[in-house]
């Protein structure tokens, strides 16, 4: 009875053993091109809420009416 459930495993035995002879490798390597962070975003942020702040400034002294 014991040998029996080994028996029926059999077919697979050599699928697992491909799987594991491929299994996946894991490398750290440096990128060959520098990294590069493109700061325009908080650049043109920055802009944004200055000019905003001068409007509602302009708004304020300035009467529209």
């Amino acid at each position: 009875m014991n040998v029996r459930w080994l028996l029926n495993l059999s077919p697979l035995l050599p699928l697992l053993a491909l799987s594991a002879a491929c299994s996946p490798t894991v490398r750290l390597q440096a990128p060959a091109e520098p990294i590069t962070i493109n700061l325009n975003i908080k650049l043109d942020a920055d802009v944004r809420l200055r000019v905003e702040q001068k409007a509602k400034q302009d708004v304020e002294t300035k009467s529209i009416f």
